[in-house]
């Protein structure tokens, strides 16, 4: 589980806009991207993120 205080900080590189934490990844709405948590650390690279349906 990411930090409250650290999610607010954390944006989506690609769009800019907030991220949400869903399970172990964090999604952006806006770009449609689902980037991965691993070991508590976010992966915020878009070639490391998963497309959502």
């Amino acid at each position: 589980m990411i930090d409250k205080e650290l999610l607010k900080l954390l944006v989506c590189p690609k769009s800019k806009a907030p991220l949400e934490q869903v399970g172990d990844e964090l999604v952006c709405k806006t770009s449609g991207l689902a980037y991965p948590i691993e070991d508590g650390i976010p992966v915020l690279l878009e070639e490391e993120a998963r497309k959502l349906d």
